[in-house]
């Protein structure tokens, strides 16, 4: 500052004349004295605040993360000795986790559930500093094997980690999908690494299977893991299991309604105020500027759907998968209300009782009960057992009473009835409602039972080099009669459907965001790919064959592009069928392989099409290094596909069954042979 002082008054001692500088010297040098004066005492009582303000804040926010990552604090403080961590991405693995949590205090002890992602893992080997504890993890599988996307940071430390976990006492439950190549890979690899570290095993590993009846395999493992910690540490159930409230109800008549979340997912007023980056808490706002219906016939409707992204950076490559936070059918959240006797715009919230827990609430609030039911809440898919006991008081009829409990009980014949009644027959909540007359369970305690909505996942069928401000989607809507003779419908793709731009011009809004996918074409152009993908399987394909195309135009060497696509009609369900012949002429799409199961007496598939054209597979696989691609459906399809794969190599490759198996694992291994699939 005094050097700026100096400097800024140079051009006016040099302007002045000598004499005038003589006779000026003495009025001069003390104005110069006392503005340096000024500024050094100004300089210097400003630097010290700027240097001792900042200094507590700084110390806090150090302390803070380090206080606020350890579990085994936060466990001794509030006196925890069961920590059930989950890897969860559609939310049953952190359902299952929370039940389990619950359970400890039967048994005299204390759980909590837990984020693994919150915390610090490498904590694990503190554990056995707090009596009687144990670590669960409740892990889902997700993809072709891999972490959920809150399970990443704990997977890549316990492949890097050579901590001594020989103090931890530990056990397992996998959720997973048997239609998948890597059934419950992650559940099986945190068992196996976890021993591998020294961790003390106290009950087996639980493999629960989606395809199958996930919520029965649970509740199998459950009733045999908890007389497993009862031996190990010597305890005793306290008792009958009881129903405890998490969540208390505060009920706000004079709120302002800035302050109330209406379907917003994080911060409130998101949708209003929207700010990048944006993630699964932080959904983008897509227009939706075209919906056509892709199918001449049939019963079915398959449409296309095209969303803006334009000033929102998000970024996506061919491959990726948009993510979709739907709505709930308003008529299906205005019956719950009429049968309950709810005003469901009455604002309110539900604060955790432990106040300890990273959790406030089951879903944002303040919110109304409509704004809940509609937006956060899953209404339409079969409830879970530990629903139907705790509703189980409210039922005034003793026989109905009766049979909730039998529902949720582990007895074989509670467990036949639930299948039966319940999964077998899709009966959500409403249908649950509406059968026994007699239950009217309290609205709070419904909403705080109820799983949360979940986003759902399409393959983007577009390339982000042709349409970098748009994301396209390719969906057929789920509509079915159930055994009961009501019409159940599909969430988010009856919810699409209506989402149609009007004439003026505006558009409906999809809460949207982007996540990365191992589904990716090859580095090198030139590399041959193989793509197979029936009915909306498609999807990914198109932004593959754009991408392409665009590849070539850009006067690059593009390999040989085949295309094996297969739908019901010919003049029915023929997806993108201008688009494809387009691309085809265009020499781009270099085989345009498409079976029409239906059109005639015997049905032919996709597989029938590769065993067809054997040869010529083999050679692209063998010789030119081709990339094979299967998107679709897991139960049949993908299965059906890879042992056609293992055929060809077998015949053409002069390897036995198991050689050929294991061809095509190593393509799996080396990127070659990639799946986006699901069940």
């Amino acid at each position: 500052l005094t050097a700026m002082g100096e400097a800024s008054m140079d051009p006016t001692i040099s302007a002045d004349s000598t004499a005038q500088q003589d006779s000026l010297f003495s009025m001069t040098d003390v104005f110069l004295i006392s503005l340096i004066t000024g500024l050094f005492t100004y300089w210097f009582f400003f630097r010290k605040k700027k240097e001792e303000v900042p200094d507590l804040p700084k110390m806090q926010t150090v302390a803070a993360p380090v206080r606020d990552s350890s579990f085994i604090e936060k466990m001794k403080k509030t006196g925890r000795n069961i920590v059930v961590f989950y890897g969860s991405q559609t939310g049953t693995a952190e359902e299952f986790a929370n039940r389990l949590s619950k359970d400890a205090h039967r048994y005299g002890l204390r759980g909590m559930a837990a984020d693994p992602e919150e915390y610090d893992l490498s904590d694990l080997s503190r554990l056995s500093e707090i009596d009687k504890s144990l670590a669960v993890f409740c892990m889902a599988t997700y993809g072709e094997g891999d972490p959920t996307d809150n399970a990443q940071d704990f997977y890549d430390w316990l492949q890097e980690a050579d901590a001594d976990l020989s103090g931890l006492r530990f056990a397992v439950f996998g959720l997973g999908n048997k239609t998948y190549e890597h059934f419950n890979a992650m559940g099986k690899y945190v068992d196996k690494r976890l021993e591998e570290l020294g961790a003390q095993r106290i009950f087996e590993l639980g493999l629960g299977d989606d395809d199958g009846n996930l919520e029965e395999d649970f509740i199998t493992w459950r009733e045999q893991f908890w007389p497993a910690v009862c031996e190990h540490f010597g305890v005793e159930a306290t008792g009958e299991e009881s129903s405890i409230r998490q969540y208390e109800l505060v009920v706000h008549t004079d709120v302002n309604m800035n302050k109330v979340y209406t379907g917003e997912m994080g911060r409130l007023k998101s949708y209003e105020n929207q700010k990048p980056p944006f993630d699964a808490k932080n959904p983008f706002l897509a227009q939706v500027t075209e919906n056509r219906k892709l199918n001449e016939g049939g019963e079915r409707h398959l449409m296309h759907l095209e969303l803006d992204i334009s000033n929102s950076k998000i970024r996506y490559e061919s491959g990726d998968h948009v993510a979709v936070y739907p709505a709930n059918d308003s008529s299906l959240v205005n019956q719950i209300g009429e049968i309950l006797g709810t005003d469901l715009d009455t604002v309110m919230s539900l604060n955790n009782l432990d106040e300890e827990s990273n959790k406030k609430h089951p879903f944002p609030c303040p919110t109304s009960y409509r704004t809940a039911l509609t937006y956060y809440l899953d209404i339409t898919n079969p409830p879970r057992t530990n629903v139907l006991y705790e509703l189980a008081q409210y039922a005034t009829d003793a026989g109905e009473q009766e049979r909730l409990r039998k529902m949720a009980s582990s007895a074989p014949e509670g467990k036949a009835l639930y299948l039966s009644w319940v999964v077998e027959a899709r009966r959500n909540i409403l249908a649950i409602l509406q059968d026994m007359p007699s239950l009217h369970p309290p609205i709070d305690h419904l909403c705080e039972l109820l799983p949360r909505l979940q986003a759902r996942y399409y393959s983007i069928a577009s390339s982000s080099k042709v349409h970098p401000n748009s994301i396209h989607i390719c969906a057929v809507t789920v509509e079915y009669e159930t055994k009961t003779g009501r019409l159940n419908k599909g969430v988010a793709t009856n919810w699409l459907k209506s989402k149609v731009p009007d004439q003026n011009g505006s558009s409906s809004l999809v809460p949207m965001y982007v996540r990365k996918s191992q589904f990716r074409l090859p580095f090198k152009p030139s590399t041959p790919v193989i793509m197979i993908g029936p009915g909306t399987g498609i999807a990914p394909f198109i932004g593959f064959i754009q991408e392409r195309a665009w590849l070539k135009q850009q006067g690059k060497e593009v390999g040989e592009t085949v295309l094996y696509y297969g739908c019901r009609h010919e003049r029915e369900d023929y997806l993108y069928r201008e688009e494809l012949a387009r691309f085809q002429k265009e020499g781009v799409l270099t085989q345009l392989n498409v079976a029409f199961s239906r059109d005639q007496a015997e049905k032919v598939y996709v597989q029938h099409l590769l065993k067809k054209n054997k040869e010529n597979v083999w050679k692209l696989v063998n010789e030119g290094m081709a990339h094979i691609y299967v998107c679709g459906d897991a139960r049949n399809m993908a299965r059906d596909v890879q042992n056609t794969f293992y055929e060809i190599v077998s015949e053409f490759g002069n390897m036995s069954q198991p050689q050929a198996v294991d061809y095509v694992k190593k393509l799996m291994t080396k990127g070659r042979y990639s799946l986006d699939v699901w069940s």
